[in-house]
């Protein structure tokens, strides 16, 4: 190909994402807000779920044309990384000030993703499917935060990156089940102890001829279910970050 037709080459699409899209100009701006869209789709999917959502229905609990939303995304893929991206500023990640203390951080970083996952029970259904999110504000400043926490620790740069992604794999897959198990909670409507208890003689059944899993669970009886969810959460965090220490230790 010769150096006139590569110039006359159109160019590659873009990855289609909200956060690909060009800016609208300020004086273009419709009078239905993006803040006000996605303020709305949160509440909705709060609510309701993932499945519940749509532009017609959003725009109907707005008292608004479908049509006026799209003026701010183009479909509901778009709308979906607006939603997590605007989740994701829930986060509370300390500010990397004290090397000594990264540890701390970072367990409280998890904790944080873990409750707002729990608020948003609905985000564990989307992560990993909602285009470019890693490019939403938010989720990059929390990124840019939670990384600057490794590099305080002493890890070196890519490595530090690798680091931060164990520990949100970890987080992820946590609560992505447990948010699961509330969905079907909620839908019980049932408290967590009543439910537990009226799958007591299906479970105890189940268990008869296994007597390890039997003590084991014997002794989750006795416990508050919510505070053992989030002891069995944060053992299992704290043993990924046993890992990490333990990794510092030999660089």
């Amino acid at each position: 190909m010769s150096a006139d037709e590569k110039q006359q080459s159109p160019a590659a699409p873009a990855v289609p994402s909200v956060w690909t899209r060009p800016r609208r100009p300020k004086e273009q701006q419709p009078a239905l807000s993006q803040a006000q869209i996605v303020a709305a789709a949160v509440k909705l999917l709060d609510a309701e779920g993932i499945e519940a959502l749509s532009m017609r229905k959003l725009g109907t609990g707005m008292g608004a044309a479908a049509t006026s939303l799209y003026r701010h995304v183009a479909n509901k893929d778009e709308l979906i990384e607006l939603v997590v991206d605007e989740v994701y500023g829930e986060l509370e990640v300390p500010e990397a000030t004290d090397p000594a203390g990264w540890r701390e951080s970072v367990s409280h970083s998890g904790h944080s993703l873990r409750a707002m996952t729990l608020r948003h029970p609905w985000v564990a259904s989307v992560l990993g499917q909602v285009g470019l999110a890693h490019l939403g504000p938010n989720l990059m400043r929390m990124s840019e935060r939670m990384l600057a926490l490794f590099q305080a620790a002493g890890f070196p740069v890519g490595e530090a990156d690798l680091a931060m992604k164990a520990v949100i794999s970890y987080v992820v897959g946590a609560t992505t089940s447990e948010a699961a198990y509330l969905s079907l909670l909620a839908r019980s409507g049932q408290s967590e102890q009543e439910w537990l208890e009226s799958l007591r003689p299906a479970a105890e059944q189940a268990l008869a001829s296994h007597p390890l899993l039997t003590e084991g669970q014997s002794a989750r009886e006795s416990g508050d279910p919510r505070r053992m969810r989030e002891e069995n959460f944060d053992y299992g965090l704290q043993r990924v970050l046993d890992g990490l220490e333990a990794r510092l230790s030999r660089n």
